[in-house]
């Protein structure tokens, strides 16, 4: 099957199907670019700011065996104060 020329080129074809269908390159990423737009930049996330002191974060992540992360989330709720954290570790 002869392909056709897809905006002034012609096309690759990447699959060829017994029925007579057939994708192409040029195409599909025409379609693509349609959809996603490939000119924005990849975003980081963005770390919150927590008050939590890298001590109390240690002891909690090696006392309750649990990520730094969570260590992190559960000192910044309760303000960065270590006993009102423990004290929710131990009464959840």
């Amino acid at each position: 099957m002869a392909t056709k020329p897809y905006n002034g080129q012609e096309a690759e074809v990447i699959a060829t199907f017994h029925d007579g269908y057939s994708y192409s390159k040029n195409k599909m990423d025409a379609s693509l670019r349609e959809l996603v737009p490939l000119d924005r930049k990849p975003t980081k996330p963005v770390k919150e700011p927590t008050n939590a002191k890298r001590e109390d974060v240690d002891v909690i992540v090696n006392e309750f065996e649990i990520s730094r992360l969570q260590a992190e989330k559960l000192l910044t709720e309760h303000g960065g104060d270590l006993t009102k954290a423990l004290r929710a570790l131990v009464n959840s």
